[in-house]
């Protein structure tokens, strides 16, 4: 087993096996081999395995050729070696251009005159792969010149753009595609048909008791006005309908019957009943609330001026 050959051959069994256990499990292989540790063992087995074949072979061949005759023993000699030149010969020949160099039998045509206490220079040329090297960077700061300084190419900025804008595509689809895993820092407002839809249902089964069909409040406060006991907006509404309203009079926690997906559907469909009108609107509960993310308009402005110099006048009569 002196060959590369045979170390390849093995690499090649093993790494069958490991394909196999890889594409036979759902999880990775890892993972497949930690939780099942007699997988090593067989690897383990399948490796002696694929040794011992690569001894026998070379065992067998070595009993066959100390079996022939010395003739015979120097013409399969110099049919290997003549089978190892067609193989390999054209990637020797190529090396050894790619080298360069001269023997060490013609080194005595490029020695220079000159030497140091003994040591004497030799003047070789540059290896042709580090001169192939250098005509290639050549090449390619002629192409990148043309390309990003004389036809305006994409530059390392709109690159940076390019990237992460077809970023924010990959995360826009892994958040479709994987919805429960929102929390309270993550949940953004959904308006997908689909998402306001499947809203609607839960908003229909668990929150019209309370709140009306309608949104405009029962039991539970109204809906569409801009009053909020805890806060509005999707961060507000979702981490409510997660964790509950106000202890011992507010709204159950609903994280035990719904996940965060589901709640994120409710809470972008009753953010839709802000600024209608119900048939019977219950009065305001709680404060305004505006968004602070969001570019305020005049009469938010006004709103704003309102409760501030409600405020001041309230701590100044204090």
């Amino acid at each position: 087993m002196k060959s590369a050959t045979s170390l390849l051959r093995i690499l090649i069994f093993i790494g069958l096996a490991v394909l196999i256990i890889e594409y036979t499990s759902e999880e990775s292989l890892m993972e497949t081999l930690n939780a099942n540790p007699v997988l090593w063992a067989v690897l383990g087995m399948i490796l002696l395995f694929a040794i011992a074949m690569e001894v026998i072979l070379y065992t067998l061949r070595t009993l066959l050729f100390r079996g022939l005759s010395l003739d015979a023993q120097e013409k399969y000699l110099a049919a290997e070696a003549d089978r190892q030149d067609k193989q390999f010969g054209w990637w020797k020949r190529t090396y050894k251009k790619l080298v360069g160099g001269r023997p060490m039998a013609e080194e005595h045509e490029i020695i220079l005159d000159h030497n140091y206490d003994g040591i004497k220079e030799l003047d070789n040329r540059l290896p042709p792969w580090w001169v192939y090297g250098f005509y290639a960077t050549i090449l390619f700061a002629v192409i990148y010149l043309a390309r990003y300084h004389i036809f305006d190419g994409t530059d390392q900025a709109g690159e940076y753009l390019q990237e992460v804008a077809a970023a924010q595509l990959e995360i826009a689809e892994y958040k479709r595609n994987n919805k429960d895993l929102v929390d309270v820092s993550t949940v953004e407002l959904l308006t997908d048909p689909a998402d306001l839809s499947a809203g609607k249902a839960i908003f229909t089964e668990l929150c019209v008791a309370c709140h009306k069909a309608d949104g405009g409040g029962g039991i539970g406060p109204n809906l569409t006005d801009n009053y909020w006991i805890l806060g509005g907006g999707i961060k507000n509404v979702f981490n409510t309908i997660m964790e509950g309203g106000r202890d011992g009079k507010g709204m159950i926690s609903w994280k035990s019957e719904l996940n965060p997906g589901e709640v994120a559907q409710v809470s972008s469909y009753l953010l839709q009943f802000e600024g209608t009108i119900p048939a019977e609107p219950k009065a305001p509960e709680g404060e305004i609330w505006i968004d602070p993310d969001a570019p305020q308009t005049g009469t938010e402005e006004i709103l704003l001026q309102v409760v501030d110099s409600t405020a001041a006048s309230v701590i100044d009569n204090e």
